[in-house]
Parts: C-alpha cells; sequence; structure tokens
C-alpha cells in the first residue's frame, strides 16, 4: 500500500507535518493491526486477475468492469479469492460481474444522504470511520476532488485496496488510524463525514470537537447516528450490551443531539432524516455469514432490540463550522 501521493496531497493542502507523521507511523501500523492475516490478504490481492476493467460506474452505483473482461478466466474463481476478504460489510459492489452482495444496503444509506448536502463537487472530503470505502467511491462519482477515509480495522483497508487495484484513484485513500489518530484543529476539509460512529464513542462530545477541529470555516458536517424518540433531556445508555453490541455508549434524540451540535459550536444544524433500520437494509449474506439484524431484534417484537431496547432508529444531521 503505497501513500505518496496522499503525503504529496497532503502537503498541498497545508499539512506537511501530518504527512511525515503518518509516512513514518503508517508502516508501524500496518504490521501491528495485522495479526498475521496482513500476508494471506495480500496474496490473496495479488492472485486477483491481471485485467482492465471496460466500464467504471461510480454515480449510481459502484461498478467495476463486467464480466467479459474475465474471460477464460471462472468466475467462481475470482468469487472465492474474494471470500478471502469475508466480512464483506459495507457496498455493495458489482465486481466484474460478480456482486458482492454486503451485509448492507450502504446505498439506500448514500440515497438517503445526498439530497441533503452541499455539492461534493471540487471538494476535499474526510471520511471518519469509512469502513471498505464504499461511500468514498460514491463520494467521488458525485465529483469530490479528494477523498480521505480513515478506518482502523484493516480488514475494511484491504477491501479497499481490492477495488483501488483497479480504479487506480488517486484522490481517494482509505488509511489504517482512528478519529483519535489525527491531529487537532487542522481545519482543512470541505466536508466532513462521521456515519455510524457517534455512539461507538465512550465521549460523544469529544467525538464532535474532533470532527469539528477537521474541518474549515464554513465547512459542513455530514453525521448519521443512532438515536431514540424524546424530548431534549432524553439520552438513553444502554445498561449493557444493544442489539448485541458491546460498545454502544449514548443514544440521544433529535433535539438532544441538536443540543450537544450547538454546545460544540455548530451553526446551521439540521436533522435531514430519520430511518428505521429493516432487515432488508442489514442482513446476513453469503459475502457476510454472521449473525445480522434479525438476530439482533425480539423475535416477538421488532420495535425492540434482543435485549428490550427500543429497535434502531436512525438520523442524519448537518451542520456547519462557523
Amino acid at each position: 500500500m503505497n501513500y505518496d501521493s496522499l503525503y504529496s496531497q497532503l502537503a498541498a493542502m497545508g499539512q506537511e507535518r501530518w504527512a511525515e507523521q503518518l509516512r513514518a507511523t503508517l508502516p508501524e501500523r500496518l504490521l501491528l493491526e495485522s495479526h498475521g492475516k496482513l500476508a494471506g490478504w495480500q496474496n490473496a490481492l495479488q492472485s486477483l486477475p491481471e485485467t482492465t476493467p471496460s466500464r467504471i460506474e461510480l454515480k449510481d452505483n459502484v461498478t467495476i468492469g463486467c464480466g467479459a473482461d474475465l474471460g477464460a478466466i471462472d468466475p467462481q474463481e475470482v468469487t472465492a479469492t474474494l471470500q478471502a476478504f469475508h466480512p464483506w460489510r459495507k457496498g455493495p459492489y458489482h465486481f466484474f460481474g460478480i456482486d458482492i452482495d454486503t451485509e448492507w444496503r450502504s446505498d439506500w444509506k448514500w440515497d438517503r444522504v445526498a439530497p441533503h448536502i452541499e455539492s461534493l463537487e471540487g471538494r476535499k472530503v474526510l471520511d471518519v470511520g469509512c469502513g471498505n470505502g464504499y461511500h468514498g467511491w460514491r463520494m467521488r462519482g458525485a465529483g469530490a476532488e479528494l477523498v480521505l477515509g480513515i478506518e482502523p480495522f484493516l480488514l475494511s483497508v484491504q477491501q479497499f485496496q481490492v477495488m483501488q487495484r483497479y480504479l487506480r484513484d488517486p484522490q481517494h485513500h482509505v488509511i489504517p488510524i482512528g478519529i483519535e489518530d489525527v491531529p487537532p484543529d487542522l481545519a482543512c476539509f470541505d466536508t466532513v463525514f462521521s456515519m455510524g460512529v457517534l455512539y461507538h464513542r465512550r465521549s460523544p462530545l469529544d467525538h464532535l470537537y474532533e470532527l469539528k477541529g477537521c474541518l474549515r470555516p464554513g465547512g459542513e458536517l455530514v453525521l448519521e447516528t443512532l438515536i431514540v424518540e424524546g424530548d431534549r433531556d432524553t439520552v438513553f445508555m444502554p445498561p449493557g450490551r444493544y442489539a448485541k453490541m458491546r460498545n454502544v455508549w449514548f443514544l440521544p434524540s433529535i433535539s438532544a443531539m441538536t443540543l450537544w451540535l450547538q454546545r460544540c459550536g455548530f451553526t446551521q444544524i439540521a436533522c435531514v432524516d430519520t430511518n428505521r433500520t429493516s432487515r432488508d437494509e442489514q442482513r446476513s449474506t453469503p459475502w457476510m455469514q454472521f449473525e445480522s439484524l434479525a438476530d439482533f431484534l425480539d423475535p416477538e417484537d421488532a420495535e425492540k432490540t434482543i435485549e428490550g431496547h427500543p429497535a434502531p432508529l436512525r438520523a442524519i444531521f448537518t451542520a456547519k463550522r462557523p
């Protein structure tokens, strides 16, 4: 994974110090996070077909090539190689005629987000907790000049590299770090996305300040998170697990979330969408064979989690750094 183009792009944005920090720390982090699996993923990556996609689509979906591009190569062999990167959680991807049917229909979330945000045309974007970069590809399809995704889980970074092997996009990067590894007060991104991250943070206000620090003045925050119904004083903290997840901390109401954003200094705050997660949007598939939403809900009452808490309800907020 060569990040030289990223380092030069960061330097051009006035972030020379961060670029040098990443140059020094990313190789070590890759080895530290791999737990011995990196070599296997790299071997699988290198065994993928040597071919050039006859078509690329990023605006309305993520499509790389078509089945004919594989020539005499057996698609089942390619599928088996791709399964070395199981589980595939974000997508879907249409990969040389193979449909990678991921756990999440991330395209549905993008369809809810896209109509409500400022045009990404020519913008520099930070995607926090980006997974395998699916939404980043859609951002590039929407005209973003640069997309930098940060994702601490190395498997997701490797899945991004599967797509990058063929897309070869020097303006889209995914690096294996978390938001806590980003220097404070960069103030250089036009748009910052944080989708599905806030409820995993022990200190949600600190996370909002971190996001704000990444934005240039006038930049836009796009935040998606779990919420609960209630008034400004309603914030739910699960006493244990939530939908079988250990690391869910705070679920605010819309009004409470708005207040958090206000207290952190954001302006022009709006809740632009709410959505009850359905079994059609998040589910087990041959590409993600572990438990999924159907296993996390009360089998007798889909309005509750298996623990008896309110079932997942998600909201999208937009806000500006003044």
